[in-house]
């Protein structure tokens, strides 16, 4: 399989591709605007040579020769009567702009030398009949009367009027000739310019298309069927490929799509094998459930069986040594006596270690009332069952005011009957016991301390003592089972609490627990 262009080469490609057609339907539309816009602008000179230079010429010519025409008759009437009344049409025409002289003024700023020329025949001509006849004769009809102008003189000035008149014809007809030849330009122009019109709104068209065209060969082609090939991966055909099509962006854009479904074959493959292991999981959980359901019914059958089956011979073999030691105490060797008292003893102790045991496997199995109970009722409670001990320690036990939490009352009972009770019996013979119960707010939790002054327990034990039947001391100095803190420990964590040791700042145990507070 031949390797894939590089993205940069491939947006290279589009782009110039792009450049390329942009720039040549750009050209294109260049030249035929410009064109355009010179057809028009020739158009408009013609129109405007038409509608206003020669239009405006040609009046202005018509009315000069008029005036020119008045001018002679008023002097042909002044030679006849005398009479200044008839020269007003005269002066007029000297003193009015329209005379030829200025338009061949006018046409000598003008690019046509023939009209210039044609303009400045005329005015000559005009100057000549008016130097050489009107003035002459006007002065002479002035000075010596009407008879004072001859016949040679009239004909004199009916030549040079005839030529001044023919030079004027001949103005206004080059005129009108320049006017028609404009007319005729303006037609060719006007076709031109509708058929550049016309061509210019078929380039467009054209071009238009033809980006249309480009476009979607191009670009919208390949991004159907990018999107077509996305479709049908997102559908759940993952194995369908992403086909590389189109130039620059878009077959790079193909490219990180068909990567990313190769990636998500890749992670299907792995979740697939990672639900595999979950199945295989939860049916080992599944296994390992009925298991522990087994056990438990296990369990209780033997806590049944311990509380009933072994506790039976128990309490005999307990109250026939006890009769034993009463009636034969004394009357046998000091050996005997200690065989026997070691045979009550033992019995105490076994008795004393299935009830803990029985109350330990009891804790979030034998179901009790959950309700809103009072730590300090709690707390009195708890004292009420170890009087015997209180009394005869002589402990002072304090407390703070204590909060109202939700839990089984006669397990909370037992955790401060077992934390007061391991107060007591570690107490410290040197100093008077105390022990203070507290409590205060920590987030959603209440958290309790019992403190006390006892010999107190190295802060490397501070797991240890929670574990069941761990002991730190010999059962002939502290009597106990080992089961106390682990007891209490089950019963913090059945309410959703936690137990540790605190390390103190002063002498004695601090053993702090929380359990969870009602949201107010």
């Amino acid at each position: 399989m031949s390797a894939s262009p590089t993205p940069a080469r491939r947006s290279s490609t589009l782009r110039r591709r792009l450049r390329t057609v942009i720039v040549a339907a750009g050209l294109a539309l260049l030249v035929v605007s410009l064109g355009t816009v010179f057809v028009l602008v020739r158009l408009f000179d013609r129109q405007e040579a038409v509608t206003e230079t020669y239009f405006t010429a040609i009046a202005q010519a018509d009315g000069a020769f008029i005036q020119l025409v008045d001018a002679e008759t008023a002097v042909r009437g002044f030679a006849l009567t005398g009479d200044p009344v008839t020269l007003e049409p005269y002066e007029r025409s000297i003193a009015d702009d329209l005379s030829f002289r200025t338009l061949a003024a006018r046409a000598a700023q003008g690019e046509d030398e023939e009209v210039a020329s044609a303009a400045q025949a005329a005015a000559d001509a005009a100057r000549r009949w008016i130097e050489e006849f009107a003035v002459p004769v006007m002065e002479e009809v002035r000075t010596n009367g009407v008879g004072a102008v001859t016949t040679e003189e009239i004909e004199q000035g009916r030549v040079l009027f005839d030529e001044a008149r023919a030079t004027a014809e001949d103005y206004v007809d080059l005129l009108r000739d320049r006017r028609a030849d404009a007319v005729d330009e303006l037609g060719l122009w006007t076709i031109v310019a509708a058929c550049t019109v016309a061509l210019l709104v078929l380039a467009a068209v054209a071009l238009g298309i033809a980006l249309w065209v480009t476009l979607r060969r191009w670009i919208l082609e390949p991004l159907d069927a990018l999107a077509a090939d996305a479709r049908a991966v997102s559908s759940g055909e993952l194995r369908h490929p992403v086909a590389t099509v189109g130039p620059g962006e878009i077959a790079a854009l193909a490219g990180d799509v068909e990567r990313m479904r190769v990636a998500l074959v890749d992670q299907v493959q792995v979740l697939e094998a990672s639900r595999a292991e979950i199945a295989l999981a939860h049916e080992l959980l599944t296994e390992q459930a009925e298991e522990l359901r087994r056990s438990n019914r296990d369990l209780e059958q033997f806590a049944y069986v311990a509380s009933h089956d072994l506790q039976e011979p128990l309490r005999k073999i307990a109250s026939f040594t006890q009769l034993l030691q009463k009636r034969y105490g004394g009357q046998m060797d000091e050996r005997a006596d200690q065989y026997i008292a070691f045979a009550v003893d033992g019995a105490k102790r076994m008795q004393a270690l299935i009830q803990d045991l029985l109350g330990f496997s009891r804790v979030g199995r034998v179901g009790g009332e959950v309700s809103d109970v009072d730590l300090a009722e709690v707390l009195a409670d708890a004292l009420d069952n170890l009087s015997e001990s209180v009394a005869e320690s002589g402990v002072v036990v304090t407390h703070d005011e204590l909060p109202v939490v939700r839990g089984e009352r006669p397990l909370l009972v037992q955790l401060f009957q077992n934390l007061v009770g391991n107060a007591i019996k570690f107490r410290d013979p040197a100093r008077p016991p105390t022990v203070h119960l507290s409590a205060r707010r920590v987030a959603e939790s209440w958290e309790l301390e019992c403190r006390d002054n006892g010999i107190g327990i190295d802060q490397q034990y501070a797991e240890r003592v929670f574990v069941i039947f761990q002991r730190l001391h010999a059962k002939d100095i502290y009597e106990g089972t080992g089961i106390g803190l682990s007891l209490c420990k089950k019963i913090v964590e059945f309410h959703g609490g936690r137990i540790w040791i605190e390390q103190p700042d002063g002498e004695g145990t601090s053993i702090r627990w929380t359990l969870p507070a009602e949201v107010d």
